[in-house]
């Protein structure tokens, strides 16, 4: 019998290539939660490591068949990948591997274990191809080794050049720091985090840190830590005030619970309160539960459409739009992105976000602000948006933004802020 863990994988990533779930959703359901904590990791390390090398795994097991990669059934298809992940860039025998990968069809496509057995021994015994050069096959090392889909690979490399796109890409085949800030109302979360482990040194953005070693669950579950990425606590930061704000597109919570805590600290009842929209009922309602379990206070939960905001009889005095969109800035931390997005639906995204930015100009006081992000790397979703929207609103102009955040400017780097302020009443 395979262990539960790839059993469990397995199923994950077939629901991952189904769609339309997120990879991050599918984690979170409970055959996932009633692993023990170290077949848990062990799964996490499968799923997200296949996902994140599907590239060179391809690559390799392409050599090996009769046939395309895509005209395997899927569930040997995915059977494939997770044993040559085990057989390529995971510490795990090849014995284990193959007979696990093998049992594991023989439970779901019997016929298929004759496949299974032939192409992972094969590869074990003969290991990977060569990967393309880099410099003299930048497309071809992107699409394999940079594990990269090739719609995106031609824009990295027509926007960067080879050896920017090369740069990129290797930064997301690397699994990113855990950094997390610490729950204010627990006096002694530092040495709890320090008592698990976590070996905690500073990062960027003002109290945030990050995890050198160690797993930092079980702290986050008990909500004494939050784990939320250093630039994505930056951009958080960008919308702090007094008075009224809203965080128009709430969900997972990370950023409006940052906010409603920098308020809560300044001790000053005329500092105002958060308010956090969110279309989708089920997010609200994880979200409630966490900001419970957070003991957060001055936030207050709305299930509304950022496009649909129902404000009419109020304004506020900071916006903050994490607007949807593709997530192409975080393939490191959610690789399923690099499998699931197209080179469409960066129109449709930014249809979208100029949609809610124009909805949500009106409910900003004079001399307010809006401070408009996205996790993409890409210019469709970023500058060209807010180039529009100042092209249509007079009232509005760009500020600068602080000096330690003007990589945010570009979204280059995977994360993308603009502070718009309004300076004038609404054009007639």
């Amino acid at each position: 019998m395979a262990t539960l863990a790839r059993a469990v994988a397995l199923r994950v990533l077939l629901d991952v290539e189904r769609g339309p779930g997120t990879l991050a959703d599918r984690l979170a359901r409970a055959d996932v939660a009633a692993l023990p904590m170290r077949e848990r990791a062990f799964l996490h390390e499968l799923v997200l490591g296949t996902l994140r090398r599907r590239g060179s795994i391809d690559h390799a097991l392409a050599r090996l068949l009769d046939r395309p990669l895509e005209r395997v059934d899927p569930r040997l298809r995915g059977s494939l990948r997770l044993g040559a992940h085990q057989l390529l860039h995971l510490r795990v025998p090849a014995r284990a591997a193959v007979n696990e990968s093998v049992t594991l069809v023989r439970a779901t496509t019997p016929r298929g274990t004759g496949l299974v057995n032939a192409v992972l021994r094969r590869l074990a015994r003969e290991g990977p191809p060569p990967a393309p050069d880099p410099e003299r096959e930048p497309l071809a090392w992107l699409t394999t080794s940079g594990s990269l889909p090739e719609w995106l690979a031609k824009r990295w490399l027509a926007r960067f050049g080879s050896s920017g796109a090369v740069e990129r890409a290797r930064a997301t085949l690397d699994e990113p720091p855990l950094v997390f800030r610490l729950n204010p109302r627990h006096p002694d979360a530092m040495q709890r985090v320090v008592a698990a482990g976590l070996e905690p040194r500073p990062a960027t953005a003002p109290g945030a840190w990050i995890a050198a070693s160690g797993r930092p669950a079980d702290l986050h579950a008990a909500a004494v830590i939050y784990l939320q990425d250093d630039r994505a606590q930056r951009v958080a930061a960008l919308a702090i005030g007094s008075g009224r704000t809203l965080d128009a597109c709430a969900a997972p919570g990370g950023k409006a619970l940052l906010l409603a805590d920098t308020l809560a600290e300044r001790g000053d009842s005329r500092s105002g309160y958060v308010v956090a929209c969110e279309a989708s009922r089920r997010r609200l309602a994880t979200l409630a539960l966490v900001a419970h379990a957070w003991g957060s206070t001055r936030l207050h939960l709305v299930h509304a459409d950022a496009e649909r905001p129902p404000f009419s009889e109020m304004s506020f005095d900071q916006v903050l739009v994490d607007a949807p969109c593709s997530g192409l800035g975080t393939l490191a931390r959610h690789p399923d992105l690099r499998w699931r997005v197209h080179e469409r639906d960066l129109t449709a995204h930014a249809a979208r976000q100029g949609r809610i930015l124009e909805a949500l100009a009106p409910l900003t006081c004079e001399g307010g602000s809006i401070v408009y992000a996205t996790c993409s790397s890409e210019p469709e979703e970023n500058d060209r948006v807010v180039e529009r929207f100042l092209e249509a609103r007079s009232d509005f102009r760009r500020g600068a933004l602080p000096a330690g955040d003007t990589d945010l400017a570009s979204g280059d780097e995977g994360f993308f802020a603009a502070v718009l302020r309004r300076e004038g009443p609404t054009p007639s």
